[in-house]
Order: C-alpha cells, then structure tokens, then sequence
C-alpha cells in the first residue's frame, strides 16, 4: 500500500497528474486545491489513496493528509464514490467541509459538480454520526475551564476539527490552555489548527 508519492509533475489536466517516481510515472487523480499547488516539471510530494475494484486500480493523491482524510470521511458516506469525493474537495478545502458538516450548510456542498441536495444531506448526516461517535457522544460532558456546559461553539469546533482527523485529546488541551469564552465555532477551530502548527 502506498502512503505517499515523492518524484516530479511531467503532466497536469483537469482532475489528474502524472508523477514520475523512479522511471515510473504513476497516473493520480486528485482535486483542484491540490492541483494549484502542483508546478509542471517541479518536485511534489502526494499523499495516496488506492481505490482497487474489479476491473479498476485507480490512484488518488492529495497534497496534505488533511485533505486524504477529508476523502475518508466522505467515501465512507454511502452512495459518494471517489470521484463524487474528488468533486467536493475540488471546491472546498477541509476546514470548509468542516464548517458545512457542523452547519448544515448544504449550499456549500452542492457547489461542487454532480453532487446534489439528497447526497449533500446525507454527507452532512452521515458524517456528524460518523463524528459523534468517534469523539464521545456528548463533548460537553468534558470540563473546559471558563466555558459554560452546554457551549455549542466549543462541541461544534470539536466535530469540525474531528472531520479534519484530529482527535479530542488532540483537540481539548489546546482549548483548556486558552480562553475561548465568547469565540465562535469558525475562531475556536482556526485558534486550535494555529497552535497544532
């Protein structure tokens, strides 16, 4: 299984690159955030993601494991295959997923091409479940020095940050060591995603 591709651009279309590695060129499909930080001819680094079917083997890069777990989450939903999940990060980067999950921002997810309100619906349900029950089924049970039980700022930020792939003992120390009183979910997440470097 390949964790990452390190070599050279050689070619560059819509939703596909070529990366040689070693003599080998290996075709990558991938979005189009990641393709605007590709330069042909110059040195990248793709984190991968293989898709193996019956009659496909099909190659998925990103330029950040961010990104490669944002494609998790979503081809996890049912009925999203890989490129439906390429067609939505080409549009949104992962704190921007992130927000949508959280707010039920449906107009944000049916931007991208082909992906339409019932599947937007069923991402952002499936996904918060998915989040819920990974981090703990109430966040708020959690003690957070100065933050009222109940702060749907924090427990929203806590969700979004969970669809980027962090994990709450990750997440909840950052928030304890600041004061996050009065902060709305979008300034909460980018304040945790600051000190996480």
């Amino acid at each position: 299984m390949f964790d990452y591709l390190k070599g050279n651009i050689t070619d560059i279309e819509l939703n596909r690159v070529v990366i040689e590695t070693a003599g080998i060129g290996f075709s990558v499909y991938t979005t189009a955030n990641t393709i605007s930080t590709l330069k042909h001819n110059e040195a990248a680094k793709l984190f991968i993601r293989e898709v193996i079917r019956e009659d496909t083997f099909d190659l998925y890069g990103f330029s950040g494991v961010k990104e490669r777990n944002c494609f998790d989450m979503l081809t996890s939903v049912s009925g999203i295959g890989p490129k439906a999940a390429i067609s939505i990060l080409s549009v949104n980067t992962p704190e921007m997923l992130a927000m949508a999950v959280v707010n039920n921002d449906l107009s944000t997810l049916t931007a991208a091409q082909g992906i339409g309100k019932k599947i937007a619906q069923r991402v952002i349900l499936e996904l918060k479940d998915k989040i819920s029950k990974e981090i703990g089924s109430d966040i708020t049970e959690i003690s957070v020095p100065s933050i009222p039980a109940g702060n749907n700022a924090v427990s929203d930020a806590v969700l979004a940050l969970g669809v980027l792939g962090y994990s709450t003992a990750e997440i909840m120390p950052v928030i304890k060591a600041n004061n996050v009183e009065g902060m709305t979910t979008e300034q909460i997440i980018k304040l945790v995603l600051k000190n996480m470097g």
